[in-house]
């Protein structure tokens, strides 16, 4: 039997999309999505699925061991809004189902680990133009120290164990399919949907707050080929800088405003706010673009285009 891959958290927004892309390259059938629950239908329908919970072990080894999966993309895990909520419940998540996966890999039940970290690492303290790949990281969120921590045992668990991690840091990311979990940068994705639905949109962050974020399709590449790239090219195993694009709300009102001149916008900044402030606003990923050669296709115009079409599509249909 041929070696599996298993998604692990394949119902959320970044999960959904990685399954599809992942079953495109490798066939339906060699992909295995998981959650743990069957809230995406039409994910669940695709392909092959099983319940999992991520904080289960046992769960997961048995997977992989009846299927002959040798690759595990850890995608589970409580976003930074939703972790300022329940605190425990995000460490426990986070911190537990990376600690699953990584020691079977350790045992060599599998052979390679994507576990996705994110611009959460990072904190007030950090600079905040252009942050660097090896810099200050005090996070002030649950979410953050849980990335923070995580990276920190990849990269363990790769020099000590010879554990083949890999790991992006992600900006906000933006999709027409899945809606966002419960993060900071939601309202990037949100303000598509109402200016379709309503033509207009209150935003929780104020309108000059500049955060680095990335449409989706760019988010699924950077993913693959990381994970398709020769083991000896890369430098990092705790997690990569990765970037695309940086704006505030009010540049994303004005690109919709555009392809919808009448298309408003008000704001009333909330506790994520708080939370923004505490990212960088552009992030410096040369280390991924020499190590991996990667490339970001979609800049701001072209990732408002793109929603809105297909948004209509999805409304009007």
């Amino acid at each position: 039997m041929s070696s599996k891959i298993l998604v692990i958290g394949a119902c959320g927004q970044i999960g959904t999309e990685l399954t599809t892309k992942l079953r495109d390259i490798y066939g339906v059938n060699n992909v295995i999505a998981s959650d743990i629950n069957t809230r995406n239908l039409e994910l669940v329908n695709s392909g092959p699925f099983e319940i999992i919970d991520a904080k289960n072990y046992n769960a997961i080894k048995d997977c992989c061991k009846i299927n002959n999966v040798k690759t595990v993309y850890l995608m589970a895990a409580l976003l930074s809004a939703t972790g300022e909520k329940y605190p425990m419940e995000a460490w426990d998540l986070n911190m537990n189902s990376l600690f699953h996966v990584l020691n079977l890999a350790k045992q060599k039940t599998i052979d390679k680990v994507f576990w996705p970290s994110s611009i959460a690492v990072f904190g007030p303290t950090t600079p905040r133009e252009n942050t660097p790949q090896h810099t200050i990281c005090e996070p002030t969120t649950v979410y953050g120290i849980t990335k923070q921590v995580g990276e920190r045992w990849c990269e363990y668990y790769y020099e000590k164990y010879d554990v083949d991690v890999r790991s992006i840091r992600y900006p906000g990311i933006i999709s027409y399919k899945a809606m966002p979990g419960g993060g900071t940068t939601d309202y990037a994705v949100e303000i598509y949907h109402e200016a379709i639905k309503t033509g207009n949109y209150e935003c929780f962050l104020s309108e000059n707050t500049s955060l680095p974020m990335m449409f989706m399709e760019d988010a699924i590449k950077a993913t693959t080929d990381l994970m398709q790239a020769p083991s000896e090219n890369l430098s990092i195993r705790s997690s990569y800088n990765l970037s695309a694009i940086s704006f505030t709300p009010e540049d994303i009102y004005k690109s919709i405003k555009t392809e919808m001149p009448e298309f408003s916008i008000t704001y009333k900044p909330d506790f994520r706010q708080d939370i923004a402030d505490s990212w960088p606003s552009s992030i410096d990923d040369s280390v991924a673009r020499n190590d991996w050669n990667w490339q970001h296709d979609y800049n701001l115009k072209d990732m408002t285009f793109e929603m809105l079409k297909q948004l209509r599509k999805k409304y009007n249909s």
